[in-house]
C-alpha cells in the first residue's frame, strides 16, 4: 500500500526519479521507473513468452512513463527477449496442434495480443493447407459419433458450426463434414475442389 511518500524518503512531487506515489508502480519494486519497467518485463517474460504490446500494456497499468517503457521495450527487443515474429510462429504451431484452430482464428488471437498484421500474416501462411485440412478432418472424426442420433441436417450444422468456431472457412467445413458423414453412410462424396 502506498503511503504518500517514497520508501527512500524522496519528495513526492513530480521531480523525483521513482514511481508516482499511489500508483501501481509504487507498490512494486523500489527504484526509478526504468528499474520498475525492467522488473515487470522480466517477471512477465519468465512466466511465459509475451508480445511487445502485452508488455507495453502491463507497463502502462503500472503507470511507467511512455518514454521509459519504450526505451526498455526497445532494449529487450534488441537483445532478443521480445520477438513478436517468433512468438507468432510458436503461437500458430501450438494453438493449431493443441486446439485445432484454423488460420482465421489464429490470426484473430494474434491481433488481440497486439502482434503486427505483417507478422500475423507471415505466421499463419506457414501453416500448411494440407495440415489444416487434416486437422479439420480429425476434429470432425472426433465429434461425429456424438451426433449419430441427430438427423443429417442437424449433424451437418453442428459439425460445420464447430469448425466455423475454430476459424475454418465455410467451404472447407462443409466439404469435411459431408465427407465424414458420407463415409459413415458408405457414400462416396465427390470432391468439389477436384478440377
Amino acid at each position: 500500500m502506498a503511503t504518500g511518500h517514497s520508501r527512500r524518503g524522496r519528495s513526492t512531487g513530480r521531480g523525483f526519479d521513482g514511481p508516482v506515489p499511489g500508483s501501481l508502480a509504487a507498490e512494486g519494486p523500489p527504484g526509478d521507473p526504468e528499474t520498475v519497467a525492467r522488473t515487470v518485463c522480466l517477471r512477465m517474460l519468465t512466466a511465459a513468452p509475451r508480445t511487445r504490446a502485452e508488455l507495453a500494456d502491463a507497463l502502462a497499468k503500472r503507470e511507467v512513463p511512455d518514454d521509459v517503457a519504450d526505451r526498455v521495450l526497445d532494449r529487450f527487443t534488441e537483445v532478443g527477449l521480445i520477438d513478436d515474429a517468433a512468438y507468432a510462429d510458436a503461437w500458430v504451431r501450438s494453438r493449431h496442434t493443441g486446439r485445432g484452430l484454423a488460420r482465421r482464428a489464429l490470426a484473430q488471437e494474434l491481433r488481440r495480443r497486439g502482434v503486427d498484421d505483417g507478422l500475423v500474416r507471415d505466421a499463419v501462411e506457414k501453416l500448411d493447407p494440407e495440415e489444416e485440412l487434416a486437422t479439420a478432418r480429425a476434429l470432425v472424426a472426433g465429434k461425429l459419433p456424438g451426433t449419430r442420433g441427430l438427423d443429417r441436417p442437424r449433424r451437418v450444422r453442428r459439425l460445420a458450426g464447430m469448425l466455423a468456431r475454430k476459424g475454418y472457412p465455410p467451404g472447407v467445413a462443409m466439404r469435411v463434414v459431408e465427407e465424414a458423414i458420407g463415409a459413415e453412410d458408405g457414400l462416396a462424396v465427390p470432391d468439389p475442389f477436384d478440377v
